[in-house]
């Protein structure tokens, strides 16, 4: 039976600090040998460790597949203040 992906939903697996898969992905911002920055429905995540791959990546499923030594993994909320709806002379007068 095949997983139904609802907006919103995000999982993140990671196996021995080997592999890792995420879903509900919505971008790769920027990925090298150490760090690795995804765009998750969650929020940002950033996964930082050695010799790290993107193996597989599909936007449209929003998956991805990481390998590499996974050191260490740090979510990060943003919320600019125009998908908020607020803009700065709002947020001044408060």
């Amino acid at each position: 039976m095949e997983e139904k992906q609802v907006r919103g939903a995000h999982k993140l697996v990671v196996n021995n600090r080997k592999t890792s898969l995420v879903t509900g992905v919505l971008d790769v911002l920027s990925f090298d040998l150490n760090e690795i920055l995804l765009e998750t429905e969650q929020g940002m995540l950033m996964v930082k460790g050695s010799d790290l791959h993107v193996n597989r990546l599909s936007l449209e499923k929003g998956e991805v597949d990481l390998s590499g030594t996974i050191d260490s993994v740090a979510y990060s909320e943003v919320h600019p203040a125009a998908k908020t709806g607020e803009n700065i002379l709002s947020r001044l007068f408060r």
